[in-house]
């Protein structure tokens, strides 16, 4: 990022502390419909583009908040290297601030890990206008409290993303999705029973009474992994399709108007007995709900399976009132008003974009 255009957004975040205004920090837009309301002045981050640094040998990237998620893939897919938690884009300009403000990952998280799991070093501006730099380019600089990870899914609520440093991957050399015709109940089931061997699943989804699998990894181990698994191949180019329309939420499941909820629930957790439409991805360990159901029963049953909620899209304003997140236990609510205090004490980032006493 040029020095100008640091010192324009100090001069913009340290002239809203002092006159008590409010900013929000903004990509393209594509995910603004997460969490709470919106709030603040809306502070453009997309002159911030370009990537700093790529060392494929490395495996890492670093590259300014404002770069088109799209321009990374497709450099990464230059060097046949990834960003392995495919980060769900949501919309054609999506930016890499913005996939680490919300925190997001896609299909291959359930094998690969989550956005935070890779997230190696992070430049900030503070609420009182200073550079901060967390972390490293290689995972051993990493130590002590990983405030670099904190930022993921932070919303932009502690400061401004300027810079962020990712572990990459090199892609794997073949992948092959399976399907087989399956009620949830046994889907599950045999998901549970196949998450306990050296499969290399890379990504599950059950909708409508069918299982696709996906297997990623050399030839010899796919061919091992299809003799257990057995069902139908299913052709690449809709394979592709298929786990492109789940990541960036474009598959059927997800059109309409109702209520869109989030679930996470634990591995050995039963199929939701509640009333809407259900998808489930990553062995279970995440369902989608389509459902009018009542947030606070629909809560209820899911923390007595072990799991949480998050109204993630749509809903009743009542609902969305009470707060779009599973509540927090007072004593972790207290953590995050001290990171917010430490990080912008004159409240100046998106107020209440996370929960309503933030």
């Amino acid at each position: 990022m040029s020095s100008h255009l640091h010192s324009v957004l100090r001069e913009q975040v340290l002239e809203a502390a002092a006159h008590g205004r409010t900013l929000r920090p903004h990509g393209s837009g594509s995910k603004d419909f997460l969490a709470q309301a919106l709030s603040g002045t809306p502070l453009d981050m997309r002159g911030a583009q370009g990537v700093i640094a790529y060392e494929p040998s490395e495996l890492f990237i670093t590259a300014h908040a404002g770069t088109r998620l799209a321009d990374i893939e497709s450099l990464l897919a230059a060097h046949n290297q990834m960003l392995a938690f495919e980060p769900p884009h949501l919309g054609p300009h999506a930016t890499l601030g913005g996939a680490l403000a919300t925190g997001l990952s896609g299909p291959r998280r359930m094998a690969a890990g989550s956005l935070r799991d890779f997230v190696l070093g992070v430049t900030l501006m503070d609420g009182q206008g200073r550079v901060l730099r967390f972390g490293g380019q290689v995972m051993k600089n990493v130590a002590g409290f990983d405030v670099s990870r904190l930022i993921a899914g932070s919303f932009g609520t502690l400061g401004l993303i300027l810079e962020v440093t990712l572990k990459v991957l090199p892609r794997p050399p073949a992948e092959q999705t399976r399907v087989l015709a399956l009620d949830e109940a046994h889907a599950l089931s045999t998901l549970r029973e196949w998450g306990a061997q050296p499969l290399p699943l890379s990504a599950t989804l059950w909708h409508d009474g069918r299982l696709a699998v996906r297997l990623s990894g050399a030839e010899p181990a796919l061919a091992a992994a299809v003799r257990i698994i057995g069902g139908e191949p299913l052709a690449a180019d809709d394979a592709a399709a298929l786990w492109q329309s789940v990541r960036e939420q474009r598959h059927p499941f997800f059109a309409g108007d109702a209520p869109l909820w989030r679930v996470a629930l634990p591995p050995m957790a039963p199929a939701l007995a509640l009333e809407g439409r259900p998808l489930v991805e990553w062995n279970g360990l995440q369902r989608w709900l389509r459902s009018d159901i009542d947030a606070d029963a629909l809560r209820h049953a899911v923390r007595a399976l072990g799991g949480h909620a998050t109204l993630f899209r749509g809903g009743r304003a009542v609902d969305r009132a009470l707060g779009v997140f599973e509540p927090l236990a007072p004593e972790v609510m207290a953590v995050h008003r001290r990171l917010k205090q430490a990080f912008d004490p004159s409240g100046v980032f998106s107020p209440g974009r996370l929960y309503a006493e933030l």
